[in-house]
């Protein structure tokens, strides 16, 4: 799957597009591994993590890779020009704008008390952004991450959606997915990161969750989808009894 590159990508510090790609924006970069010098590369070996069977230990690793290598890819402050900051407080903006026709294509799928739970995060997240911003991967989870299990390298696919926006976007899939219950894998993967989120981060991710939460329901009903459907139920449901997102 390849599409157009936003301008923002390539704005990116740390990017290289390869000469296989002559024309980058009509042709993107694949995969970027953490070892390599580039992070665009058109042919990465390794299998899908969600594929490999796993120990809990190498498991562990991997997530902690996972965090160094996002850890570069998010960069800092400086890396962003002023556009890349507005744009990023646009993403915000519209994520927060979009609760409601999430809700209004949801219908009856959800609740009264789950529109209450994601309308109550939608409205803190205006009140906590500005956030630490960054470019984000933009589908940052596991089935956008490659093994190779001989090197122990990871690597991570599908970089058409990075873009500017507020750096705890790209946690939100882990911390409703492969995280929910397993404490070692988030640990290992801000060991990985080099710092804890702040209060007013983990705070954003709640609240990002919530808008996911009612995003997937909303998509994957129409789509069949009842896995996604599911973790979107999920996730509202953990909001609502105040446990992490």
């Amino acid at each position: 799957m390849t599409a157009p590159l936003s301008g923002a990508f390539l704005r990116h510090p740390l990017i290289v597009v390869t000469s296989h790609f002559p024309t980058p924006y009509t042709r993107g970069p694949r995969a970027s591994s953490v070892h390599s010098p580039s992070y665009a590369m058109p042919h990465t070996p390794g299998r899908g993590v969600t594929s490999l069977p796993l120990t809990p230990a190498r498991q562990r690793a991997i997530h902690r890779q996972a965090g160094a290598w996002l850890s570069r890819f998010h960069g800092g402050p400086r890396d962003l020009s002023p556009q890349d900051h507005a744009e990023a407080a646009a993403e915000v903006a519209r994520a927060v704008h979009g609760a409601e026709r999430h809700l209004e294509s949801a219908e009856d799928l959800i609740g009264e008390r789950e529109r209450e739970t994601v309308r109550r995060h939608a409205t803190e997240l205006t009140r906590l952004d500005p956030l630490p911003r960054g470019y984000v991967h933009g589908d940052f989870q596991e089935r956008n991450w490659l093994f190779d299990t001989g090197p122990g390298r990871l690597a991570v696919v599908d970089l058409e959606r990075a873009r500017p926006h507020a750096v705890v976007f790209d946690i939100v899939r882990l911390a409703c997915g492969p995280w929910v219950g397993r404490p070692k894998l988030r640990a290992a993967f801000f060991e990985g990161y080099g710092r804890e989120f702040a209060d007013k981060e983990e705070r954003s991710l709640r609240c990002l969750a919530a808008l996911d939460a009612v995003s997937a329901i909303s998509w994957g009903v129409p789509h069949h989808d009842p896995e996604i459907v599911a973790r979107g139920h999920a996730t509202l449901a953990r909001l609502e009894r105040g446990d992490a997102a």
